[in-house]
């Protein structure tokens, strides 16, 4: 692989992680899904959930307003790995927010 070709798969990556937040932010569970590959994860350990697959992570969003009232959702660089033509990763998230319930505050990785 090409220099720029790694550098142009982690650019599109790094969009990746601006597309999540601003999903999350909409509450777009659908658009959320698509983001990820028919067999991704979506692992948030201090819930702790783990999604896999783009339809549990659909009726995850379905059920996020039952227990979010609000939330405000930033995304932080964490590690991209890339091998040929396959990648993987993980980005830090910090969540403020309210749940139902009346506790606040979020942090996990995805």
């Amino acid at each position: 692989m090409s220099d720029f070709r790694a550098i142009a798969d982690r650019v599109e990556i790094e969009a990746l992680r601006g597309e999540f937040t601003d999903a999350v932010m909409l509450r777009d569970y659908d658009r959320i899904a698509l983001l990820f590959t028919p067999d991704g994860a979506w692992r948030m350990p201090n819930i702790p959930v783990e999604l896999e697959g783009r339809e549990p992570i659909r009726a995850w969003g379905r059920r996020v307003p039952d227990f979010v009232d609000f939330l405000v959702q930033n995304t932080h660089p964490g590690v991209i790995r890339i091998d040929g033509d396959t990648a993987s990763g993980r980005a830090y998230v910090s969540e403020v927010g309210r749940g139902r319930d009346g506790r606040g505050g979020l942090n996990y990785a995805i």
